[in-house]
């Protein structure tokens, strides 16, 4: 290694190793994903829905070919790519009252997209829409998600304000047997589960935390009847006498935070461990350039994207974003260091992704001490781990909100905060009188299936997905599992794994569905089932794979990408690691796969088998 080639020598490095460890071990909690807390008692309104009313309607007893559980970017695909297919007969469920998944429950100020919008949002070509600008707010994306819809007559298929909570394998009939809280008791020849990686709240499990008698919330459910304003950037003048406090520094947080300090008489951030912020350099879209683009565009920034952020070789970067950032500095001291693409084994990558990220961390706390006027409050402000020990984040605004006099900063050391009492919040024996806490602590991840997405599925003998994956994930391409025929579970796990941009994954998942359903109805299939040898195959390679882990390790500060700290055994590595020859690999095999018309390792056949 040549450490003295525009990067950090060997002795700084050294100490920089040394603060991430210190700082790292202030954060260790035996509890891991258990200090959070599911939204019960006063907290059970992040179940309901406070935008659209319940309509009545008779509960369905009927069948549909084809059955999508989730109206977020995953069912909309879906719907789009099944229409394309000539598949008409199927139907969108989701607990929402409208399109939108995430997009439409997530509603809090300054919400917007982290990923840039020409790749974050699918469809853009067959739509014909331009993004207002390189990150977009979150109404537009959820104006996108209904332009979707509207473009390939969705509505009509979509059934709103219903939550699944029980998915049945009806083994005499080859049908699943579909049970919702709305009464309806349908069926369906094949079902996809597309509920999403983050979408069920979840709350921090801090002492006390229910008795706090003024106004509380969660990002989630934002409350706009209290503070005013609206998620187009309307101000909060309910806020502007009002001490508020807002619990958690991640993604969410880094964006709710500059409206808030905005427009609150007060506003207390209180930290347990700061997010790495870098810039975001937002802009508008120029209409002249976008009309020239080629067609076919959005497919070939895809793959730039994908190639670019997980340190393939491009030769332009089209995107120029933070990650692909990120990605080409890695790639750059790979070949300078070790050469050749195929030199790079996990162990090199690993090595100059350190060297790479020490120099880059370097530049981000710079940037707080260029920009934060007051030393204490950039000292605390300061991420000491690596940029991939939580999910690194991008704005302009999060930093120059601390200059505010109105804005404070309760940095707790890693601790968090102790305990919360019916007037405000405790950190180091000190107590912080509020009128609102807001709850940024995300969404549940890492957590069983059945927890997060919110209902059984029961295979074949009565197997239960949830017992199925107690000890790990087990799939075929991340889509099929062994005795659950005719059932595609859509995310990213053990397929491309591509999490700094998660739609590629939706949508491309799509076309797989479509794909296979279409030569299922093509042969009068009635069962479409992964091989039990396949799916082995698929995990025992997952399970086996020299992955060049860079989100764990004993510098990592814990989060949800590391399992918050805890040890990575073999359960976590199949819950979160993807196709071990990358994400851009991950895309072209499965392309080739759905496209050669053999789809190996999938059987079809005509009639139940006999076990």
């Amino acid at each position: 290694m040549n450490d003295n080639v525009g990067y950090l020598s060997p002795a700084e490095r050294e100490a920089i190793r040394e603060k991430n460890l210190q700082e790292r071990e202030k954060r260790i909690r035996n509890d891991g994903v258990d200090q959070y807390v599911e939204p019960t008692g006063k907290f059970s309104y992040l179940e309901e829905d406070p935008y659209t009313p319940i309509a009545e309607r008779e509960p369905l007893k009927d069948h549909v070919t084809f059955a999508f559980i989730g109206g977020g970017f995953s069912g909309l695909c879906a719907g789009a790519r099944l229409r394309e297919a000539g598949i008409s007969d199927f139907r969108i469920i989701e607990s929402g009252g409208d399109f939108g998944g995430v997009w439409y429950w997530n509603r809090y100020p300054g919400a917007m997209c982290d990923t840039a919008a020409m790749v974050y949002l699918p469809l853009l070509e067959e739509t014909g829409y331009m993004p207002t600008e390189k990150y977009v707010q979150a109404h537009e994306i959820w104006g996108h998600a209904k332009r979707i819809a509207e473009q390939y007559d969705l509505a009509p298929h979509a059934v709103f304000s219903t939550k699944v909570t029980n998915l049945t394998w009806n083994e005499s009939d080859s049908v699943w047997v579909i049970e919702t809280d709305r009464g309806d008791c349908m069926t369906a020849k094949y079902v996809a589960a597309g509920t999403g990686p983050l979408s069920r709240p979840k709350l921090p499990g801090i002492p006390g935390i229910d008795t706090f008698k003024g106004n509380s919330f969660h990002t989630a459910r934002w409350d706009y009847d209290y503070t005013g304003g609206d998620w187009t950037g309307s101000p909060m003048e309910n806020l502007k006498d009002k001490r508020v406090g807002i619990i958690g520094t991640g993604a969410t947080a880094i964006q709710c935070i500059p409206p808030l300090g905005r427009d609150a008489g007060s506003l207390s951030v209180f930290q347990r461990t700061p997010s790495a912020v870098d810039v975001r350099n937002n802009h508008p879209i120029e209409p002249n350039w976008f009309k020239d683009l080629p067609k076919g565009w959005q497919g070939q920034w895809l793959t730039n994207f994908a190639t670019l952020q997980t340190s393939g070789l491009a030769d332009e970067d089209l995107v120029h974003d933070g990650w692909t950032d990120i990605g080409i500095r890695i790639r750059d001291r790979l070949l300078e260091d070790v050469g050749r693409p195929d030199k790079w084994t996990p162990d090199a990558v690993i090595r100059c992704y350190e060297c790479t990220d020490d120099a880059k961390m370097v530049e981000i706390r710079q940037r707080i001490d260029d920009i934060v006027s007051d030393p204490e409050t950039a000292s605390s402000l300061k991420p000491w781990y690596r940029q991939f020990c939580k999910r690194p984040c991008f704005h302009d605004e999060y930093l120059p909100a601390f200059n505010r006099p109105n804005v404070r900063l309760v940095d707790t050391d890693g601790k968090g905060v102790e305990r919360i009492d019916e007037t405000g919040v405790w950190v180091d024996g000190v107590h912080h009188e509020l009128d609102c806490l807001v709850f940024a602590s995300g969404f549940e991840f890492n957590t069983d299936y059945t927890r997060r997405s919110g209902f059984d599925i029961t295979g074949i003998g009565g197997v239960t997905l949830a017992d199925r994956w107690q000890d790990g994930m087990e799939t075929l391409h991340g889509m099929h599992v062994h005795d659950f025929p005719n059932l595609f579970i859509v995310g990213f796990v053990q397929a491309a794994n591509l999490g700094a941009n998660l739609t590629s994954n939706l949508a491309d998942a799509a076309k797989t569905i479509a794909a296979i359903v279409r030569h299922a109805e093509d042969t009068s299939a009635s069962v479409v089932e992964c091989l039990k040898t396949s799916e082995q195959e698929w995990v025992r390679a997952i399970e086996e794979a020299e992955f060049a882990t860079i989100v764990g390790g004993e510098d990592c500060t814990p989060g949800y990408y590391n399992n918050e700290g805890k040890p990575e055994g073999r359960r976590h590595k199949l819950n979160t690691n993807g196709y071990p020859p990358g994400a851009v690999e991950f895309f072209n095999y499965i392309e080739e796969w759905r496209t050669s018309g053999e789809f190996e390792g999938l059987e079809f056949r005509k009639t139940a088998a006999i076990r």
